[in-house]
């Protein structure tokens, strides 16, 4: 398997002749193969950093490996080292060592290219953001927005989330959860793979502060009613809507292309905005029905 990074715009060098040497057109990237078994980015992202120590549960997320553009590369290479975080499950996290500070940390799950994740960041210097993907790009683009903009409080995390709750970060340690725009798996036999589910918020729960604010948002209109009947249901949330039901776009979550590219063609967009509740003092939800009504 070869990894191109040349730009798609470059010209190609030409063949070698026989009796030339190979030599690259001036200005075109020489295009490296790699052996079996040689990592995609040495200092980089591993492709499966928790390996086999876990079992084997039913994923919520499906790995894209598109192509990697020069300038991302470049960002996982130099950057990851010391703003990347692979999940590997195998130690715990000191979220204040992390980020050299003691400000609050939201966790990110599933931040696709990172525009928002770095816009959010940029507009709130004090709160510390950890964002996990498996887009191996996204991760790249991130990292770079992340440089550029001189953002000291994003570290990028890569692999599976689920694993990084539950066995990487210590109780009551997040502020807040974000999952903007998940996968829906819209096939009904797919379902079981969305992330918003009982169990997810089980765990998410002893991971979460009192007062945790967990925001999620979605242009899939039955996974929207899915995550509000789940959320709505759970005794350790409580939803900041008075009426039980959706919130507007809160003014610290960007509007992002893909949300634009769904509003124009009449999607709509839900958000979710649900609040960890004080330990010992769960809502009594005993006459209430799955949507609050």
């Amino acid at each position: 398997m070869s990894d191109s990074l040349n730009a798609s715009e470059a010209p190609r060098s030409r063949p070698a002749a026989a009796g030339e040497s190979a030599v690259p057109a001036p200005g075109v990237p020489v295009r490296h193969i790699r052996s079996k078994g040689e990592p995609r980015f040495p200092d980089g992202p591993s492709a499966d950093p928790a390996g086999s120590h876990f079992e084997r549960r039913i994923r919520s997320f499906q790995p894209r490996r598109s192509r990697v553009t020069a300038g991302q590369a470049d960002a996982l290479q130099r950057l990851w080292p010391t703003w990347g975080l692979d999940i590997d499950g195998q130690r715990t996290i000191d979220l204040g060592e992390m980020f050299g500070n003691d400000h609050p940390v939201v966790l990110e799950i599933g931040f696709g290219m990172g525009e928002a994740t770095a816009q959010m960041a940029a507009a709130e210097p004090g709160i510390n953001i950890l964002a996990v993907d498996v887009h191996t790009p996204g991760q790249g683009n991130l990292l770079n927005l992340a440089e550029q903009r001189k953002l000291s409080n994003v570290r990028v995390g890569n692999g599976d989330a689920i694993i990084l709750l539950r066995e990487m970060l210590t109780e009551d340690s997040l502020d807040g959860l974000r999952v903007y725009f998940p996968d829906p798996w819209p096939k009904k036999r797919h379902h079981k793979r969305r992330l918003i589910q009982p169990e997810f918020l089980d765990l998410a729960a002893t991971r979460l502060r009192p007062g945790a604010l967990v925001h999620c948002a979605t242009d899939w209109e039955p996974y929207a009613e899915q995550m509000l009947d789940v959320l709505t249901a759970h005794p350790d949330f409580e939803n900041t809507q008075a009426d039980g039901g959706f919130a507007s776009r809160p003014d610290f979550r960007p509007l992002t292309r893909f949300e634009g590219q769904g509003l124009e063609k009449g999607h709509v967009v839900n958000d979710l905005l649900f609040r960890r509740v004080q330990h010992g003092e769960r809502p009594d939800r005993s006459d209430q029905s799955p949507t609050g009504a």
